[in-house]
């Protein structure tokens, strides 16, 4: 075996501090920032150790909110907590089904349809935008969650990622099930779907963050104030024209915008990480 040099061990640990510390330090100032009152972050310099006022602001900020949105953070997470689910779960719901379909089905154009949904993915939502919107607006879904949600619950991506899954699945496994007097909807449920286990979670934190993030679509269908997502909400705290925006609530509200991502992350890690890694047969 060969030895490790100790001055590559410590410059490898010392780039990676490094890095630690360039991506972490925004978001310490953030923090610090939530726990200071407003005079205080506009002296110079500006504190750089927590202030007294933590649990204040994030109370604050989570059942009043800002003064330039008059709406609680609290609603503005919620938004975005439905927005994510929703279109994660619906996304994985209709990929799934879409793969079974053309997997295990056989009629006429299938892999015709295949490469139309696969096409797709040359057509990101900025370039459908019109008349998506013009669509959800006509059926009276503006400003509702339903609005947010459908439509962008169809992927390509994950349509084509449960096909190939499903193509690794021994066809031994469908006669098996075929035998025993399965049909296809139970074949469906008692076997691909706890196999396509990891690969579900995998997707899940994709896409929920994906879901999460959402600013485009939301800007343009959202025009309550209750039914604002938590990036619009921060965009329009720092709308505030010659007033003095309050840093000290915009701060606490970005701190809890990233607590579900990364939440999520944390808590699907070991089933995210194997679905990309591994495949379960």
């Amino acid at each position: 075996m060969v030895g490790t040099r100790r001055w590559l061990v410590v410059l490898t640990h010392a780039v990676l501090v490094l890095g630690v510390v360039v991506v972490a330090f925004p978001i310490y100032v953030t923090f610090v920032a939530s726990s200071h009152t407003l005079s205080d972050l506009l002296q110079s310099p500006m504190p750089l150790l927590p202030g007294a006022e933590l649990v204040g602001n994030y109370v604050h900020a989570l059942f009043t909110g800002a003064r330039a949105v008059g709406v609680p953070v609290g609603q503005m997470m919620l938004n975005s907590l439905v927005m994510g689910l929703g279109i994660a779960i619906g996304k994985i719901a209709i990929s799934m089904l879409a793969a079974f379909a053309i997997v295990y089905f056989r009629f006429p154009l299938r892999m015709l349809f295949f490469w139309m949904i696969f096409i797709t993915l040359m057509l990101p939502v900025e370039v459908r935008i019109l008349p998506t919107y013009k669509v959800v607006s006509d059926l009276g879904m503006l400003d509702t969650y339903a609005g947010l949600t459908i439509p962008l619950i169809a992927s390509a991506t994950a349509t084509f990622l449960f096909r190939q899954f499903f193509m690794t699945v021994p066809d031994e496994l469908a006669e098996a099930a075929r035998v025993d007097g399965a049909g296809p909807l139970r074949f469906f449920w008692d076997i691909l779907l706890p196999l396509s286990r990891t690969n579900m979670a995998a997707l899940f934190v994709i896409l929920f963050i994906y879901g999460w993030n959402q600013y485009l679509w939301p800007l343009l269908i959202t025009t309550d104030e209750s039914m604002y997502t938590i990036l619009i909400g921060i965009n329009r705290m720092l709308s505030v024209g010659d007033e003095q925006a309050e840093w000290q609530i915009i701060m606490a509200t970005t701190m809890l915008a990233m607590l579900p991502p990364v939440l999520v992350v944390i808590f699907m890690q070991r089933l995210f990480v194997k679905g990309l890694v591994e495949t379960e047969k």
